[in-house]
């Protein structure tokens, strides 16, 4: 990515530093949590750095490396006491503001779509419209959660729409890289995510941004069941 300015890359790598600062202040300063990130973090950029993903063939391909292990985490979280425990203590308005970091990567989607890295249909040009939940996220902390008036009813919609605009970026990126599987961008693939420090996206940001959207779903419905609005 020898043609790609430094600005780019630099601003991805402060959307991920933005990502680590609000899970560790969600998570209420836990250590564990800054720990378990810096470590994972360091292991994937030294991996992207090696060229290591830019090995597209072969299944499953090594760019499942990335993005499985953070999903098993979650998973395990939710389906241990003690994990479902740890995350009923992170801070509901502040998953919700983590999501601000949609905004940037937005942006850095669209770049990388002028640089040929990345295919149309992975921009808000060509459909991707998670860049609704990075705009909308200060309004829905602001009115959700500092000066209260939407119902759980509301905060619940909004997550559960979130979400399904990440499983929908998601799907596009996986479906546009060059593996076997591809099925869209043929004539200008998804090639970014292979690289440092956006590899970063699928295996740190994307995660991060799946288990705050989880977390407060759950809480919310928890809410909704206990009979609090």
């Amino acid at each position: 990515m020898e043609n790609l300015p430094f600005y780019i890359s630099g601003g991805f790598i402060a959307t991920t530093l933005l990502t680590v600062f609000f899970i560790y202040r969600a998570s209420n300063c836990s250590t564990g949590v800054i720990v378990v990130a810096a470590a994972w973090l360091l292991l994937q950029g030294g991996l992207a750095l090696t060229g290591f993903y830019q090995v597209s063939s072969g299944l499953p391909p090594r760019f499942s490396l990335l993005l499985v292990p953070p999903v098993l985490l979650i998973a395990g979280l939710f389906a241990l006491k003690r994990g479902r425990d740890f995350l009923d203590g992170f801070d509901s308005g502040r998953l919700t503001l983590l999501h601000v970091v949609r905004l940037p990567v937005e942006l850095t989607l669209y770049a990388l779509y002028l640089y040929r890295y990345v295919p149309t249909m992975m921009t808000f040009e060509g459909g991707n419209l998670d860049i609704l939940s990075g705009l909308s996220a200060p309004f829905i902390f602001y009115f959700g959660y500092a000066k209260p008036i939407l119902s759980r009813k509301c905060l619940l919609a909004w997550n559960i729409f979130c979400l399904l605009l990440l499983v929908n970026i998601v799907g596009r990126a996986v479906l546009s890289a060059p593996f076997t599987f591809q099925r869209f961008g043929f004539g200008q693939p998804n090639v970014a995510l292979f690289y440092f420090p956006f590899s970063w996206l699928p295996g740190f940001v994307v995660p991060v941004v799946l288990l705050a959207q989880l977390i407060n779903i759950r809480k919310i419905i928890a809410g909704l069941i206990q009979g609090r609005k």
